[in-house]
């Protein structure tokens, strides 16, 4: 299969963006994946043979040290900016200020960060730049405050670069999913295992990184004059954030 181009992906040692690193080797694209965790990273490494640099994308010095390893191979065709995460579900009245910061660290700050250090190549030799949000950036409901304030911030960061960049050769595309169920997600945001089961309980069929996975591959392959906007991504039984089918 011939080589369809460097992509870095983030927060690839599990989840969404594991399975994308995967997925996109898998299609013949030469994958770099950057996460906080090296063991996971070096068992991705391992079974597929993409090229790994830990990094944490909140800390400045590491995203430095990491475009620098991006443009000393050549730069990249695609980054992915799937590192995120939520904290929490406190209502705006307790809101707990240090969650709240975490979660813009993470979703919003490192996505800037690491996205205007590399635009200068993407703008040159021209490239993607997909964000994976949550539908978390389109609506809100009870308890999402700080995840949705800082999701509708990431989205739009992609929504004023597709007005920024029009006319020039990078496409801008939004991934927004739904309810996925993955290894750490809500036991993060929640604390606990039993909290996070309940998140799906009753649920026949959530997404699952896979999902998202296929829909990432899909925009990137897509003819270059093709741009996806944005894609929703839910399984059959939700509707919304907060109507989902239960048994």
């Amino acid at each position: 299969m011939a080589e369809r181009g460097r992509v870095l992906v983030t927060g690839a040692s599990i989840g969404i963006g594991e399975a994308t690193a995967r997925r996109l080797t898998a299609e013949g694209f030469n994958v770099i994946a950057t996460a906080r965790r090296a063991d996971r990273l070096q068992k991705l490494a391992a079974e597929t043979g993409a090229d790994i640099f830990p990094a944490d994308l909140t800390v400045q010095a590491d995203v430095d040290a990491l475009v620098a390893h991006v443009l000393n191979g050549g730069g990249i065709t695609a980054l992915v900016n799937n590192a995120g995460g939520a904290r929490g579900q406190d209502p705006v009245a307790e809101a707990r200020l240090d969650d709240w910061l975490e979660m813009y660290r993470i979703n919003v700050l490192a996505t800037v960060a690491l996205t205007r250090a590399l635009l200068p190549g993407l703008r040159k030799q021209g490239g993607d730049i997909v964000f994976v949000t949550s539908t978390a950036a389109q609506e809100t409901y009870v308890g999402g405050a700080g995840y949705t304030a800082a999701k509708h911030a990431e989205r739009m960061i992609k929504d004023t670069l597709r007005i920024e960049l029009v006319g020039e050769p990078v496409r801008l595309i939004e991934i927004r999913p739904g309810m996925v169920k993955t290894e750490e997600f809500s036991k993060r945001r929640l604390g606990s295992e039993e909290a996070a089961a309940k998140v799906y309980a009753g649920v026949a069929e959530p997404l699952v990184a896979e999902d998202i996975a296929d829909a990432i591959a899909w925009t990137l392959t897509r003819p270059k004059h093709v741009n996806i906007d944005s894609l929703v991504i839910r399984p059959v039984a939700q509707a919304n954030s907060w109507t989902v089918a239960r048994k």
